[in-house]
């Protein structure tokens, strides 16, 4: 199966053992495409000596959907396209070759891993991913839409691979988007017939503690994606009940062990919610409002 691995940096050279310490002991380095937004540190550098291909644009040009296409366009003989992002570490030395087994399904045209905790992360984090990335693995078509909703197109290309020849047939990553480029491409693989597969066999460490601030600012992005790509709720319904579900999971994981992060938790899904609200209405605002509102602040140049 001939594939490569996509990874946009941007001033990564600080965690770079962390990304890099088993991905080079488990794939050829040739096989490793860095898409790099201009860093200003040693990136580049570092890339160049672990073996790596190398591609840098201007940090202005970087878009979720329109710089992960440019890598698919680079990659023509690319079977598969695997997509990590900068921060994640690999949980095993396998967990690549792991997830590429779920292709072996000629209708698969997408998957993704389980994303853990990583080491340090606090209750509120830990238990974001083990509410999205449970322990079963499981294979989505449309169908599954009327079971689980929006849920059905859940994807993360922090650790996702793709088919290429199904993602070019769908036009591949929308090149424009604030945010959710792996959702939007998901909804279209499902649509177009194809099948997505969740592997929790193959694992890696990410995850994020947001200030309610950050949250805010990114279920704003959220929100927009929602608004201009409001054909996604029509065909897989709103995204309220999947909220509402998470925030009863995590009262029942916070309580009683970690009862005194409940007033936390529930300023974390005001600002959420406040922010979701927000993006949906974006057509109130002016750009240079909801540059300040957008955790994607390039995007609105």
């Amino acid at each position: 199966m001939n594939f490569f691995v996509v990874v946009p940096t941007l001033n990564a050279a600080e965690g770079w053992s962390r990304l890099t310490s088993l991905l080079l002991g488990s794939i050829a380095a040739d096989r490793v495409l860095i898409l790099d937004s201009s860093s200003t540190d040693e990136t580049t550098s570092l890339a160049a000596v672990a073996g790596f291909r190398v591609h840098a644009i201007a940090r202005s040009e970087f878009n979720h959907g329109g710089t992960r296409q440019l890598a698919a366009e680079l990659l023509p003989d690319a079977e598969i396209l695997v997509f990590l992002t900068q921060d994640i570490e690999l949980a095993q030395p396998d967990a690549i070759h792991c997830l590429l087994e779920a292709f072996s399904e000629p209708s698969v045209a997408a998957a993704y891993g389980r994303q853990l905790p990583r080491r340090g992360a606090t209750p509120v984090e830990a238990h974001a991913r083990f509410y999205n990335y449970p322990a079963q693995s499981g294979v989505r078509t449309l169908s599954s839409r009327e079971q689980l909703g929006f849920k059905a197109i859940f994807i993360s290309n922090s650790f996702a691979a793709y088919r290429r020849e199904a993602l070019m047939a769908v036009g591949g990553f929308p090149r424009d988007v604030v945010f959710g480029e792996d959702t939007i491409t998901a909804a279209r693989l499902l649509l177009a017939g194809w099948k997505i597969a969740y592997v929790a066999e193959a694992k890696v460490y990410h995850s994020h503690s947001y200030t309610w601030k950050q949250e805010f600012r990114r279920y704003f992005d959220i929100g927009v994606l929602h608004h201009r790509e409001s054909w996604m709720l029509n065909e897989f319904g709103g995204a309220g009940g999947e909220g509402s579900r998470f925030v009863r999971s995590e009262l029942r994981y916070l309580w009683p062990r970690y009862w005194w992060l409940i007033p936390s938790a529930l300023i974390h899904t005001a600002a959420k919610l406040l922010g979701y609200r927000f993006g949906r209405g974006e057509n109130l605002f002016s750009i240079s409002m909801k540059r300040r509102l957008s955790m994607n602040r390039l995007f609105w140049n």
